[in-house]
């Protein structure tokens, strides 16, 4: 397979019009997308969950590029219309909303496969010899160049993407295919409990990434019968896949390091723990999502805020942060922030402690907290002398969210539910998801 950064691979990419799904609703997420959608998610310190597709279509040279929103998409849009205007048209780069406005039936997007037929017209306007379907709401770096050249060298009218994913961990989450030996997918389960195995890579199964690459006619033609099958649920896992597999050439792309064939990092944050960990991820000495990388920018938009300030070097109190990452507006004004990350105009007071926790934008924590393994949204007041992650039946008792694998959430709206039956929290309350 030619190198993703050839003149013969980049005439494939210019022909190639990207499609990201991002009006995902994200409810195993709970309070935190119960005011927007699961790609407008801060993640990582600095960035939106939507802008890692988005930096990897404009560093793989794909620049046309639409966005389908729908669930709670203000701060979505918001922050695409911010971040992500600079590509030129002039030079037909584009990123182009396209929210649902009913313009096949008088519903709204009813499934993956619908949002795309209600957008043939778009796709049709812009011709494009390939589209790569896109999910939303995953995070990972990823050359889509090298699934188009697969794609496009290997006569497929549909590529899915996959990755190597361990039989248990996929087992009832995932779509996972079955292939033979040329790649090609000979079944598809939509999140079995018992995947079927790699027979090259025994306890392994292929998981789907939600990505795809299609010939635009055979796209068009399979949104077309899907559309009049009153039976569909309009979904690629559910319909399009499985409707696809057996009279056509729908090839896998196991997606792996070029370089060294090991497994890629590939995250979907759709859970409270999830999102836990993969932004604790990037707290590691060396870690497996590199944001450090020059050749791979993750782009974005960002406040110009100041730099983060620590002060206070006294014996018992020192404003410090270790194995942790503080983004710029933060101020640690004699606290103590040990392997977690705090994200842009936090303040933590002094003598409080935060450790292994998530800290969303605009969060104001009081002096004497203790928290521990937390998710702290954004526009949170923390009162003087609250803990929080230490005890799980005081955290429950005061309406506190804690997830499967004892994450704690802790939200704006839980704290004036508090502050209204116990009357102790001064709330002040920061707008949610200004940038």
């Amino acid at each position: 397979m030619p190198h993703s950064n050839s003149r013969y691979v980049s005439n494939f990419t210019r022909n190639t019009l990207a499609l990201i799904l991002a009006g995902g609703k994200g409810s195993r997420l709970f309070e935190l997308t119960q005011t927007q959608a699961k790609p407008a998610l801060h993640f990582g310190g600095k960035f939106r969950v939507i802008d890692f597709p988005l930096s990897n279509c404009v560093n793989s040279g794909i620049k046309q590029i639409g966005i389908m929103t729908q669930y709670k998409a203000h701060s979505l849009i918001r922050h695409l219309a911010r971040g992500w205007g600079h590509l030129n048209r002039d030079l037909g780069e584009f990123v182009e909303l396209l929210p649902a406005s009913q313009q096949y039936s008088e519903c709204w997007y009813e499934g993956t496969a619908n949002a795309l037929y209600q957008n043939i017209q778009f796709i049709r306007e812009h011709n494009p010899k390939y589209v790569l379907v896109l999910s939303g709401d995953h995070v990972y770096k990823m050359d889509y160049a090298d699934m188009i050249a697969q794609h496009a060298e290997s006569g497929a009218d549909m590529t899915v993407s996959c990755i190597e994913m361990p039989i248990q961990e996929a087992a009832g989450n995932f779509g996972v295919m079955c292939i033979d030996k040329q790649n090609r997918i000979c079944d598809f389960h939509e999140k079995p409990q018992s995947p079927c195995p790699l027979s090259d890579k025994p306890g392994y199964t292929l998981a789907s990434m939600g990505n795809y690459v299609f010939n635009t006619e055979f796209l068009i033609q399979q949104l077309l019968k899907d559309a009049q099958n009153p039976n569909s649920e309009h979904d690629f896992g559910k319909d399009i896949i499985p409707a696809s597999i057996h009279n056509n050439q729908v090839l896998a792309f196991r997606f792996h390091d070029v370089e060294d064939h090991q497994q890629p990092y590939w995250r979907d944050v759709g859970t409270l723990d999830s999102f836990w960990k993969a932004n604790m991820d990037l707290i590691a000495v060396s870690p497996q999502l590199n944001i450090y990388d020059e050749d791979w920018p993750i782009w974005t938009h960002q406040k110009q805020s100041p730099p983060a300030k620590f002060v206070f070097n006294e014996p018992t109190r020192r404003g410090y942060a270790v194995d942790s990452t503080v983004s710029g507006g933060c101020i640690i004004s004699g606290a103590a922030i040990v392997k977690s990350l705090l994200f842009s105009d936090v303040h933590v007071h002094s003598y409080s402690h935060v450790q292994e926790s998530v800290v969303l934008p605009k969060v104001d924590i009081g002096r004497h907290v203790k928290i521990r393994r937390a998710i702290i949204d954004s526009g949170c007041n923390i009162p003087d002398n609250m803990s929080i992650g230490i005890d799980q039946a005081h955290d429950i008792a005061r309406g506190f969210r804690i997830s499967k694998e004892g994450i704690v959430l802790v939200t704006p709206a839980m704290l004036v539910a508090l502050e209204g039956e116990t009357g102790e929290i001064n709330f002040q309350y920061n707008e949610k998801l200004s940038a």
